[in-house]
């Protein structure tokens, strides 16, 4: 689990293919703790695990589904990545619940200067867009926004000065491809109103029973 807030940037230093999967070698250095082999991190928004470390070089291996549905298999040497570690217990939670699995690929359809700001404006399919909603919360490329705009074929997000350069949209260009993950609370609840079942009261039995037998109202 993960809360899109963006650790480090890390550099492709290499990318090797082996039929449908390979595997995705990255600098990065100034950790606040050393990494270790079979971590999760999240890269770009994608979550991995670490299986090889050499100083700043971290390998990890790439599912060919992982290539197919996500920007990673269109990145070449040199490109730079948001990098996010998996969230720990006593962690602040700053950005909102990002699982690290991308629901799909967007398109950067407009970059737009305000003032010191600028808001992007990203074009994505149907099947993402039904869970985006003014205010809500959206991955993008791995780092948690907010939306500020949604119409029926995109969605706008407001980039402050301090995200914009810590992150790679300071790279980022019109047409530019991003992997998208969608609020999954907003999954939860369409799943819980399509099975058509009611949803149950909870019990003082139901509380107790969860280990909560001590607690009370004041």
């Amino acid at each position: 689990m993960f809360t899109g807030l963006i650790q480090n940037k890390g550099i492709i230093r290499a990318l090797k293919k082996d039929g449908g999967s390979g595997s995705l070698i990255i600098e990065a250095s100034g950790w606040d703790r050393p990494i270790q082999i079979g971590e999760s991190i999240a890269v770009q928004g994608v979550c991995l695990t670490v299986t090889r470390i050499d100083t700043d070089r971290v390998t990890f291996d790439v599912l060919g589904e992982t290539s197919r549905r996500t920007n990673l298999g269109a990145k070449g040497e040199g490109a730079s990545l948001n990098l996010e570690r998996a969230l720990r217990e006593g962690d602040p939670l700053g950005g909102h619940m990002v699982q690290g699995h991308v629901d799909g690929v967007g398109k950067v359809h407009e970059i737009q200067p305000v003032d010191r700001d600028h808001i992007v404006r990203v074009a994505c399919d149907e099947s993402i867009l039904r869970y985006i909603v003014y205010k809500g919360s959206i991955a993008v490329d791995g780092i948690s926004l907010t939306v500020a705009a949604v119409d029926d074929k995109s969605f706008s997000v407001h980039i402050i000065p301090h995200t914009w350069e810590v992150t790679t949209f300071g790279e980022m260009r019109e047409g530019d491809a991003v992997n998208l993950e969608a609020d999954p609370l907003a999954k939860y609840v369409e799943k819980a109103l399509q099975s058509g079942q009611p949803v149950s009261p909870i019990r003082w039995d139901d509380v107790r029973r969860g280990g909560y037998e001590r607690l009370k109202s004041d």
